[in-house]
């Protein structure tokens, strides 16, 4: 733990060809803001990734493109650890430890397998997306993370980490740090575009703003948001999702509140709402892009980086892992 600060874990798949707006406004900026406050380890998840079937070469891009997007958004790899997943083979290692400690039941039990299960035939689903809470949970584990940032999707997962760190605790003696949650106050929750009741994801692109998308395209997302009839600026997420979504992203690209950004609308029509809502997100977009480009320009910095991240996130791995296989009586050798 560095100079006392306490440690945080936080990662992000590399299963698109670009981060779109929630990315950054809802984890990437907070993001940003800890590692000034924090000892700070920020992964590429790619073994999460490979829980659905992936292109070799489609994953390669996507990491790379990934790696240059976080530290385009504002994080500094000098301060914080940002690491590629695949390139710390601790995570896999620990993950199988702890998938001996969970019981069958208890995996069952976590509603992300169940939706996604559902979604893509449970029959299809592999046992990786069926034990992806245990890896994740190694991620966190590895590091003797104190805090972890997590929206209310990922809330069970965060348990389950808990609970494993406390039973192996109990069974074999101290050996893992028992996180607790992080309630992310500086980023903001950005709604599909074109079903605001719903956050913004890549699996609905109709309702997504791509960051590295051409500006005309990010334009065109904007200007076809759903509003509604009621033809008033509010911030009101359960009466005017829609209005109230464009009101937090031109608050949130801003850096101003909601209520703040409303008092410029009365009388002022949802028109107005929309191209300043294209004049928020292309002030934030646009330079992330450039910045994106000009690392993805120089690929052997970009894999010094990397190279860098994984060093020092493998300093920290390897002492817990090697705790562990102690504990568990493996035979060193």
């Amino acid at each position: 733990m560095a100079q006392g600060k306490p440690r945080v874990l936080s990662g992000i798949q590399p299963t698109a060809d670009s981060f779109h707006l929630g990315n950054l406004l809802g984890a990437l900026r907070n993001w940003v803001h800890l590692q000034q406050e924090a000892d700070a380890y920020y992964c590429i998840v790619d073994l999460h990734a490979i829980t659905v079937p992936q292109s070799a070469d489609t994953l390669r891009e996507r990491t790379l493109v990934s790696f240059a997007q976080v530290v385009a958004a504002g994080v500094d790899p000098e301060q914080a650890c940002v690491f590629v997943q695949s390139q710390v083979p601790e995570h896999a290692q620990l993950a199988w430890v702890l998938m001996c400690q969970t019981g069958f039941g208890e995996a069952s039990r976590m509603t992300q397998f169940k939706d996604k299960a559902a979604k893509g035939g449970a029959g299809q689903a592999s046992v990786g997306l069926f034990t992806y809470p245990i890896l994740q949970a190694a991620d966190i584990l590895l590091y003797h993370a104190d805090r972890v940032p997590v929206g209310e999707d990922q809330r069970q997962h965060l348990e389950l980490t808990r609970d494993l760190a406390t039973r192996f605790n109990q069974r074999y003696g101290p050996t893992f740090t028992v996180p607790q949650a992080y309630i992310m106050a500086h980023g903001a929750k950005i709604a599909d575009l074109a079903e605001p009741t719903a956050k913004m994801s890549k699996s609905s692109p109709a309702g997504c703003v791509f960051l590295l998308d051409p500006p005309k395209r990010i334009e065109k997302q904007l200007k076809s948001a759903v509003t509604d009839s009621e033809g008033v600026v509010r911030f009101d997420p359960e009466r005017q999702p829609g209005v109230s979504n464009l009101v937090g992203i031109i608050a949130a690209c801003t850096d101003r509140t909601p209520q703040d950004v409303v008092s410029d609308y009365d009388g002022v029509l949802y028109g107005q709402l929309k191209k300043d809502a294209v004049e928020a997100v292309l002030s934030v977009a646009v330079p992330f892009a450039e910045r994106t480009r000009e690392l993805l320009a120089d690929p052997t910095e970009l894999e010094r980086l990397m190279a860098v991240g994984a060093a020092k996130a493998r300093a920290a791995a390897a002492p817990t892992l090697a705790k562990t296989y102690e504990a568990l009586g493996f035979v060193r050798g």
